[in-house]
């Protein structure tokens, strides 16, 4: 089996292709239509849609048809939801199938306390039999591959990963992605290696390594030194989405750089609409502009910007000014 250039799978998700071995970490509030669109369009091999609560799923939720929007060449495209019911996950999950993804994953690391005080997200790292019913019921009910997210374990004393790498293996999954810190640790201290270069070596199913890696280089010695199938990248793709082309930022032309930005900008406008997608595209924006150093007075006009037009003149403008002789850090 090949792809349209020829090219031979880098791993499978069940039987599903994966032609790449970088993929965008699904983040709320980040990796949304028209950011996912831009990452794959750069080369991440997949797209994972930001998490879904199941509970919005069963009772409708107005928003929900458009947060599972997603654009064909996006494919393989997963869904992923959260929920500490193994039932509800269930019926959410069949609910999703109407909207034909490729792969439902379920999300076992998120560390927001929002998720994991009602026992969901990395809480249900704490439950290893639940997450065994979990995987066993989605696996039976589904024609889809199911799939999960985790961590290293809750905290210190509770390194549980390799119990709940083989859980989801044994129970149906088709791959294991990990987040090689514990809940506790949040998003602080250092991600680990060692532990995902265990998993995989004691699974069967692909393994994907997440965390902390912020450079091209960085992606390809996590390969190396964990033999992981693929690399998940998340916050790093805010500054570099070029990561998924294999390419470090200092590498993109000022040129490229603007291009990109303005193209990613208007699909905000044409997802959310002119005044919603203006606001938020401010996150994308402090993120592609922060290796210029911008100065604090320019980047706020930008970032407050009133309308669409006002910002596409700031960034003209910007780039004018700034960027002739472009310094990175």
């Amino acid at each position: 089996m090949t792809n349209d250039l020829g090219r031979h799978p880098d791993f499978f998700i069940r039987d599903i292709p994966i032609f790449g071995r970088s993929i965008l970490a699904p983040m709320d509030g980040v990796s949304d239509l028209p950011f996912r669109s831009l990452a794959r369009r750069l080369g991440s091999a997949a797209s994972y849609t930001e998490f879904i609560n199941a509970i919005d799923i069963v009772n409708g939720h107005p928003d929900l048809a458009r947060r599972l929007q997603y654009a064909e060449f996006e494919r393989p495209i997963v869904f992923q939801v959260f929920d500490d019911d193994p039932q509800r996950i269930v019926e959410a999950a069949r609910m999703l199938l109407a909207y034909r993804p490729d792969v439902i994953d379920v999300n076992l690391g998120c560390s927001a306390k929002c998720v994991t005080n009602r026992g969901a997200g990395a809480a249900l790292l704490r439950e290893p039999e639940k997450i065994g019913a979990i995987f066993r019921a989605l696996s039976r009910a589904l024609p889809v591959p199911v799939t999960g997210k985790i961590r290293l374990g809750w905290d210190e004393t509770s390194l549980n990963y390799l119990e709940v790498a083989r859980i989801i293996q044994d129970n149906g999954g088709s791959l294991v992605a990990v987040h090689g810190r514990t809940r506790v640790q949040g998003y602080t201290g250092s991600a680990r290696w060692e532990p995902i270069a265990e998993i995989k070596k004691a699974l069967q199913i692909p393994v994907i390594a997440n965390g902390d890696i912020t450079t091209a280089a960085e992606m390809e010695y996590v390969l190396q030194s964990t033999g992981a199938d693929a690399v998940m990248i998340g916050r790093a793709a805010l500054e570099n989405p070029w990561i998924f082309s294999g390419l470090e930022r200092s590498q993109i032309p000022p040129a490229v750089v603007q291009q990109t930005l303005m193209r990613h900008y208007e699909a905000m406008l044409d997802y959310y609409g002119p005044e919603r997608g203006n606001v938020l595209y401010r996150k994308y924006a402090k993120r592609l502009l922060q290796p210029y150093n911008p100065e604090r007075n320019e980047l706020l006009n930008l970032l407050t910007a009133a309308s669409p037009q006002a910002f596409q003149t700031l960034l003209s403008e910007f780039f004018n000014r700034f960027l002739a002789e472009p310094v990175l850090e």
